[in-house]
């Protein structure tokens, strides 16, 4: 199977977890995007949703499903998004999409995280992956001195030649060259520093379940 089908395949496999009657925390990225296709066809059943981005939010638009503030709504009971990487603990790297900040945002307020990927997202340890880190850009050089002290390669992630901006007006940078063996302690001490707005470091908020597109099927993994 092509990426592109093992993609479409957990985005139908997640429908089973979305509660119908309620509102669904919907992530960002191609892997999400699948989702939101294979969501039009309970649309009607759903109260709506919670974006975590303005691209998805088009996307949700476009099928018909109404999109909620997350001030608007309490606590949700399934996010559904993806992932650039998963270890065997459900901690994730994310924010491949730019979308880190927000993502986060709905994961903290949704009682179950579902994490939809394939299985070349599943890894021993994060960091093979360059971590995303939005910045607010008055910090970015003593932020890149900061990963350089612990053995990272950091660099503004750009677009059309100028650097991304991202849905909060911030820039993102990416880390190379880490290994992080313990993610949980890594997200805490980065969210501290100055001018970190969100590390793309997802232990706090990691998965209550991981649907994993492979060659003989969708495989489900319970933390």
């Amino acid at each position: 199977m092509t990426q592109d089908e093992l993609k479409a395949l957990v985005g139908q496999a997640a429908l089973q977890y979305v509660v119908p009657g309620e509102i669904v925390g919907v992530g960002t990225g191609s892997t999400v995007n699948k989702f939101i296709e294979a969501l039009a066809s309970m649309k009607d059943r759903i109260r709506g949703a919670v974006s975590s981005s303005l691209a998805s939010t088009e996307r949700l638009h476009a099928i018909g499903v109404p999109v909620f503030d997350a001030n608007d709504v309490g606590e949700l009971a399934v996010y559904v998004d993806g992932a650039d990487e998963i270890d065997p603990k459900g901690h994730m790297i994310k924010g491949g999409g730019a979308a880190l900040t927000r993502e986060k945002i709905v994961a903290a307020q949704s009682r179950q995280f579902v994490c939809i990927a394939d299985e070349s997202k599943l890894v021993p340890a994060l960091g093979a992956f360059p971590v995303p880190v939005e910045v607010i850009p008055m910090a970015t050089a003593r932020i890149v001195r900061q990963f350089a002290a612990m053995g990272g390669q950091a660099r503004v992630r750009m677009k059309d030649g100028a650097p991304l901006v991202t849905d909060n007006g911030q820039h993102i940078l990416d880390v190379a060259g880490l290994r992080i063996e313990h993610p949980l302690a890594f997200e805490s001490e980065v969210n501290q520093w100055p001018g970190v707005v969100t590390v793309g470091v997802f232990a706090h908020q990691k998965a209550s379940v991981c649907l994993l597109g492979t060659s003989s099927g969708v495989r489900t993994l319970t933390y």
